[in-house]
């Protein structure tokens, strides 16, 4: 599977050891959409942008969007058409982005927990499969209505 990962100044370290993590062994391909260097003046909009574009663009891939509370970093991913951004700050919201949402992004605050505690929220988000029940896919399916026809 691939993994769509991006971060401001705020989250970079985490991105960074996060993509070791992910990278190790053949589970996942992760793809690096930046910050590409520590700059404490830059702006995650873009990064979240291109991260949740790949998304979309690549059907079956996940992503990962960090900052320093992840709730920018939520909003801006889910302003690209096709993605649902849930923001995680624990394990139960992590696996429930996925399991009743159909969450293709997570959002992480990178200040909010230790890496330690982030790279298990992510492992619970990608571990978790939608669980196809009719009354969440009939909300996802109002969400995407509502998308199309704006």
């Amino acid at each position: 599977m691939r993994i769509h990962v991006a971060a401001d100044h705020a989250g970079y370290e985490l991105k960074v050891a996060l993509i070791e993590h992910l990278s190790a062994g053949d589970r996942f391909e992760v793809v690096d959409h930046g910050a590409f260097a520590y700059d404490a003046d830059d702006d995650y909009p873009p990064f979240c942008l291109a991260a949740g574009e790949a998304v979309v663009a690549d059907p079956g891939s996940l992503g990962v969007v960090i900052g320093g509370s992840g709730n920018g970093e939520a909003i801006a991913a889910n302003k690209v058409v096709g993605v649902r951004a849930a923001l995680a700050w624990n394990h139960d919201t992590a696996q429930l982005g996925r399991a009743h949402n159909d969450a293709n992004v997570v959002a992480i605050g990178a200040r909010q927990h230790s890496v330690d505690e982030a790279i298990e929220l992510v492992e619970a988000f990608l571990a978790e499969p939608f669980s196809g029940d009719a009354r969440h896919q009939r909300r996802i399916d109002l969400l995407t209505a509502y998308e199309a026809s704006r």
